[in-house]
């Protein structure tokens, strides 16, 4: 069976400097996959090299198996960064839902019945049918996220991608939009999103892909999230414990803590005193 996606030697810059070099990677049919790196290793770069934003500059990038240079329009639902996006656009969720229709939407400029139809379908798949006439900017970042995740989906498409699903949302919103994924993995969906997480990458993701201008290594987590690889992945020391079968990653902490960077007093002085004097 032919990879849903695959990048084969890509590279791209800006100006001079190359932000991704030899990139190669592929996705098969089913797959769920996150991109971890640093800020600036290149991941929503490479995230528009796929959604055909940006032009590359060298290798080639294929949908099942046909290059996207030659013209070809992939199936892929799109879900941006939440802090990306104008909340306050005057839509409601059933009119940002449809406005994922692009393909197949009627000549009209309003919603056939058949259309709000599947709308509600897609809604209701996700839990949030009861808000399909609020405006956008009154719902909570969770239910931002799963319109979103609506509005991509309602195309059917081959892959989706998203940009940081969980940036921005408290710990346990986090955790239902990733199981929320995986459960639409499941249903056959190939999934490939960018994070931060690490932790959380290890816990829901069966498949990560390292990168910082170009793919350091990729496998699943327990392989691929080794101190070796993560550091030259973020370029700096980093600390993985393996506990009851649960994996998790944190950046070593420094030599010094908080008091250590406050200024001490000088014997006899009231604390304070050197900062005011300094500060006259």
């Amino acid at each position: 069976m032919k990879p849903v996606l695959e990048l084969n030697q890509v590279s791209f810059g800006y100006g001079s400097e190359l932000v991704l070099e030899d990139v190669s990677l592929h996705l098969h049919p089913g797959q769920f996959a996150a991109l971890v790196g640093p800020s600036g290793a290149g991941k929503t770069t490479l995230l528009k090299l796929i959604l055909g934003n940006l032009k590359l500059l060298h290798g080639e990038i294929c949908f099942h198996g046909e290059n996207l240079a030659n013209g070809l329009m992939p199936r892929i639902g799109y879900v941006p960064q939440l802090e990306s996006v104008d909340w306050n656009f005057p839509i409601i969720v059933e009119q940002a839902v449809w406005m994922g229709q692009v393909r197949n939407k009627s000549p009209w400029p309003w919603m056939t019945a058949a259309e709000r139809s599947q709308v509600k379908s897609i809604l209701d798949r996700l839990g949030i049918a009861n808000l399909i006439g609020r405006h956008i900017r009154d719902l909570s970042g969770g239910q931002q996220q799963r319109v979103f995740l609506a509005r991509a989906l309602i195309s059917k498409p081959d892959l989706l991608i998203l940009d940081e699903p969980t940036v921005g949302l408290d710990i346990q919103t986090a955790e239902m939009i990733l199981i929320l994924l995986s459960e639409l993995n499941r249903q056959g969906i190939t999934i490939l999103m960018t994070t931060h997480d690490l932790n959380a990458a290890a816990a829901h993701l069966p498949w990560v892909i390292c990168l910082n201008r170009h793919v350091v290594s990729q496998g699943n987590p327990e392989e691929v999230f080794t101190e070796k690889v993560l550091n030259e992945t973020y370029r700096g020391d980093m600390l993985v414990i393996r506990q009851e079968g649960m994996l998790f990653v944190q950046q070593k902490p420094h030599g010094h803590t908080h008091r250590d960077l406050v200024p001490k007093p000088v014997p006899g002085e009231m604390p304070g005193a050197s900062d005011k004097a300094s500060r006259k």
